[in-house]
C-alpha cells in the first residue's frame, strides 16, 4: 500500500531554518509571524516549514515546541536529533530500506517512488527535502549500533567452526590417515629366512607411522 512521506514546495531554507532554532530565542509557540520576524524567513512558500517541524517531532500539533527542540538549540546534539526527526518522519522509507539515509541520486527516487507511488514531480520534492535534511543529520551512532551486530553473529559461526574442527581432530586415529588406501605388492625373495621377510615387513610398518 502506498504511503505519505512529508515534502517541501521549496526546501532552500532548510539550512537557514535550524540555524535560526540554534540561535534565536525559543518561541512559545513557532507561527509563522516568528518565522518571519524572528527566523527571517518571510516567503510564502516556506510556511510548510512549521508543518515539516511537526512532523519531524519538533512541534506539537499546536506549534508548541518540545522536548526533541530543545535538542536543536545544542550544536552538538542537533545533528542527532535531527536524523531521529527524520527516521520518525520518514518511516515507512526506512521500513523499505533501513539505509535509505546513505542512498543518492536515482536510487533515493527510486526507493521514494516505490513507497509512495508517487509521479515524478512529487517524487522529486520528497527526495529534495530529504536530502535537505540529511546534511545537517549525523546517523553515525545508529549506523555503529547497527555493524556492532555483525560481528559479534559472526564471532559465533567462528566459535562453532573452531569446536566442531576439534571435534573431529579428537576424532582422527593417529597413524594412517583413513582418507587414503595403499595398495602395497611386496615381492619376497624364495630363498629368504624367516628374519628376512619380517625385517621387510617391519621397514614397510614405520615407512607408514
Amino acid at each position: 500500500m502506498a504511503k505519505e512521506l512529508p515534502y517541501l514546495p521549496t526546501y532552500k531554507n532548510v539550512g537557514k531554518l535550524f540555524e535560526a532554532i540554534e540561535s534565536a530565542k525559543k518561541p512559545d509557540i513557532l507561527t509563522t509571524r516568528v518565522l518571519g520576524e524572528t527566523f527571517g524567513i518571510k516567503g510564502t512558500g516556506d510556511r510548510p516549514l512549521i508543518s515539516l517541524l511537526k512532523t519531524l517531532g519538533f512541534l506539537d500539533q499546536s506549534g508548541k515546541p518540545t522536548a526533541s527542540y530543545d535538542l536543536l538549540k545544542n550544536s552538538g546534539q542537533a545533528p542527532r536529533a535531527i536524523a531521529e526527526g527524520i527516521r520518525r518522519a520518514y518511516q515507512p522509507l526506512f521500513e523499505a530500506n533501513e539505509s535509505a539515509h546513505l542512498l543518492v541520486g536515482e536510487s533515493l527516487r527510486g526507493l521514494i517512488a516505490q513507497v509512495t507511488g508517487a509521479d515524478k514531480g512529487v517524487t522529486g520534492k520528497i527526495a529534495g527535502t530529504l536530502n535537505a535534511l540529511l546534511k545537517l543529520a549525523d546517523f553515525s551512532d545508529e549506523d555503529q549500533r547497527r555493524e556492532k551486530k555483525t560481528p559479534q553473529a559472526t564471532d559465533e559461526f567462528i566459535e562453532d567452526d573452531v569446536e566442531e574442527k576439534e571435534i573431529h581432530k579428537k576424532k582422527r586415529p593417529s597413524g594412517l590417515r583413513p582418507e587414503f588406501h595403499y595398495n602395497i605388492q611386496v615381492h619376497l625373495p624364495s630363498n629368504g629366512s624367516e628374519e628376512t621377510y619380517l625385517n621387510i615387513f617391519n621397514a614397510i610398518r614405520k615407512t607408514f607411522e
